[in-house]
């Protein structure tokens, strides 16, 4: 028999049903469409809502993109001055369909700790939380989340990306640290570590980690301009993609 947590697993790889759930006051409109061509690579966003008091004209830049994407708009009204009712009204719902087995996983969309314990609850419960937000969002709410990604590193995504040159790699303490961490976990005897384990390692030692954060669209790039390292593609079988492994350059 199958757990949940088997299931919500398997259902990452057949196409996971995703909750989004947009928190208006605390997220920009204009990032919306490019965070549902990323939410796609996770699944399918099959529950689509945006929170927030629609009465005001504080909200009129979503009204044209909640129409265009289908998301649904949920109205709140600020009962008192001082109080967050979209956030309860945000956390109410997620509850609800955290316990109703219909979907895999969720999109928390906001900059706002206030969601922290909501992420770490969605975990909790066997499923996957993913968040989207700015880079100045407090540090326990990335942490709390599987992966947390960067709504600044969206701003070149498109749904049909085009080739730009290769970036260089500014030297960066804390990627240097999680990579040889990241690989030194994934090597074998020889010191070769595949590429698709580092990738894991990195995800689960920083649930932010982004090669696009260092300008790189995909790991492999990031891996080959770093200096640190040596990168190898082996032939895997005929009709098959090559494998990418990752080594340490030794040092002089």
């Amino acid at each position: 028999m199958w757990t949940r947590w088997q299931s919500v697993v398997m259902a990452t790889h057949v196409g996971a049903r995703l909750a989004v759930l947009i928190d208006a006051d605390n997220a920009s409109a204009q990032h919306l469409e490019r965070m549902l061509v990323e939410i796609a690579k996770f699944g399918t966003a099959s529950v689509r809502r945006a929170y927030g008091d629609w009465t005001t004209t504080n909200l009129s830049q979503w009204k044209e993109q909640l129409l265009k994407h289908s998301v649904q708009p949920v109205q709140q009204f600020a009962y008192t001055t001082g109080k967050n009712a979209t956030d309860s009204a945000l956390i109410i719902d997620a509850m609800d369909l955290l316990h109703s087995g219909t979907v895999d996983g969720f999109c928390l969309v906001s900059s706002d700790s206030d969601f922290t314990r909501l992420a770490a609850r969605i975990r909790e419960q066997g499923l996957l939380a993913y968040g989207f937000g700015k880079r100045n969002t407090p540090k326990p709410f990335v942490a709390a989340c599987n992966t947390f990604i960067y709504v600044e590193n969206l701003e070149g995504v498109k749904a049909t990306p085009t080739p730009v040159a290769a970036p260089k790699l500014a030297r960066d303490a804390k990627l240097d640290g999680l990579l040889a961490e990241a690989v030194e976990a994934a090597s074998a005897d020889d010191g070769w570590a595949g590429l698709g384990a580092v990738g894991s390692n990195l995800s689960r030692l920083a649930s932010d980690f982004d090669s696009r954060t260092w300008g790189f669209t995909k790991l492999t790039d990031l891996m080959t301009a770093h200096p640190g390292y040596v990168v190898q593609s082996r032939p895997t079988g005929e009709g098959k993609p090559p494998a990418t492994y990752v080594k340490p350059k030794a040092r002089k």
